[in-house]
């Protein structure tokens, strides 16, 4: 008993003797963690400060008063709050015009890049043929150019075939500059269907054009509402093509909104604010809804492609 009792005696101060180092070593994994996440939060906190603050911005210069715009020093703050500039939109005809001028061509365009990107991207992934790889990083490879460095080579092409100042020419220059990123994205959607599925369909009797009709494209919904997603974005927010190769009637709001209201000597940043913010709200509301579309089709494209 008196050795029994010793030996128990020498393991408690053994492990007496060792709490100590082993709760340091605690305290210090707890802190360093407390730590990583006190320097996570501030990270995030100064990203969303320089995310979010042009946008308070934008919105406190929607909301403030004409007189108090270029009040110096700025204040972060408004003391006064109008809502005139929001009220006075929806009595300005031109810029309803500009508005449904935007909702034509983006969906349209929305509409062309999608039903020409599902074949393109169907052909690239359930095909082989010569030349098909050539073909795929070629297409990828217009991306690479700056868009501008073609809108001298467009302007002269529709000018020669008058279509300058038209739906058509908006809607065709928008959609060769989504079609490439549409393709790839698409093209990650068809690799993931198994070639069974398509030879089951084969077997019963579904030619090709029904097989892709009715079984590849309703299983790919979700990477088709984000190319179409993707093409409305890039047809809702251009500037340089809209503004040089639409006329009055077909402008949209991008070129619309400056011509409106900045002017040679005088400039309305309150009612263009309140203007940019009154338009922005569609493409919003359809991304907060589309979202989860558009991350998957990215990233099926980036995994898959």
């Amino acid at each position: 008993m008196t050795v029994a009792f010793s030996r128990a005696a020498t393991e408690t101060r053994e492990v007496a003797g060792e709490e100590p180092g082993a709760r340091r070593r605690r305290r210090g994994g707890r802190a360093d963690l407390r730590r990583q996440r006190v320097a996570a939060w501030a990270a995030v906190a100064v990203i969303g400060c320089f995310g979010l603050l042009p946008v308070y911005w934008f919105v406190v210069t929607a909301i403030t008063p004409d007189g108090a715009v270029f009040r110096f020093p700025p204040r972060l703050f408004p003391t006064s709050v109008t809502f005139s500039h929001f009220t006075s939109l929806g009595h300005n005809a031109q810029l309803l015009r500009y508005l449904l001028n935007s909702a034509i061509v983006s969906l349209s365009t929305a509409v062309l890049s999608v039903i020409v990107a599902a074949y393109m991207a169907y052909a690239f992934s359930k095909f082989r043929f010569r030349g098909r790889s050539t073909l795929m990083y070629t297409i990828l490879a217009s991306q690479m150019f700056p868009q501008a460095l073609l809108l001298v080579t467009l302007y002269a092409l529709f000018n020669a075939y008058h279509l300058l100042n038209t739906y058509f020419a908006l809607i065709l220059s928008f959609s060769t500059f989504t079609l490439p990123l549409c393709v790839w994205m698409l093209k990650g959607f068809f690799d993931g269907i198994p070639d069974s599925l398509i030879e089951s369909a084969r077997i019963d009797g579904a030619s090709r054009w029904r097989t892709l009709h009715s079984v590849v494209l309703p299983l790919t919904r979700p990477g088709l509402i984000a190319a179409g997603l993707f093409a409305f974005v890039r047809g809702w927010n251009d500037f340089i093509f809209a503004l040089t190769l639409s006329g009055p009637r077909t402008q949209t709001l991008p070129p619309g909104l400056v011509n409106t209201y900045i002017g040679e000597f005088q400039t309305s940043w309150a009612d263009l604010m309140a203007a940019s913010l009154a338009v922005s709200v569609p493409v919003v509301v359809a991304f907060a809804f589309l979202q989860r579309y558009l991350v998957a089709g990215l990233t099926s494209g980036a995994v898959k492609g």
